[in-house]
């Protein structure tokens, strides 16, 4: 193998080991933040972890997240929650960092794996 197949095959793989972090990153922040809404819905326990897993699906939906914040935003105006977008969108960022930070530590820590392929 040459040396340009070497490093073709190299950022192939770094490329796939990004794309898994992104998600699995992405899918983090979506389980926070839909547990930070179902809290303000009052939902606990196994609600409130079916309510985040939704949160996460519908989020699958479209890459700008406009989905995921239109339903977010119409469960908190149905319970009488007043949460604008804007602020969905700035915990939506905040939990990004956070779940940054937990899947680097998961890694680090060997319990969560992400491999390039």
């Amino acid at each position: 193998m040459s040396a340009f197949d070497e490093r073709e095959k190299a950022f192939e793989a770094k490329y796939h080991l990004d794309e898994e972090l992104a998600f699995k990153v992405n899918a983090r922040r979506d389980k926070l933040l839909g547990l930070w809404v179902a809290d303000k819905l009052g939902l606990k326990g196994d609600e409130a972890e079916a309510y985040a897993r939704s949160v996460l699906e519908t989020d699958m939906i479209d890459a700008a997240h406009a989905t995921m914040l239109a339903k977010l935003h119409a469960d908190l105006a149905a319970k009488e929650a007043d949460v604008s977008v804007e602020r969905l969108r700035h915990k939506m960022d905040k939990f990004y960092s956070e779940a940054y930070a937990q899947i680097v530590t998961d890694v680090a820590h060997g319990t969560l794996d992400v491999s390039p392929e």
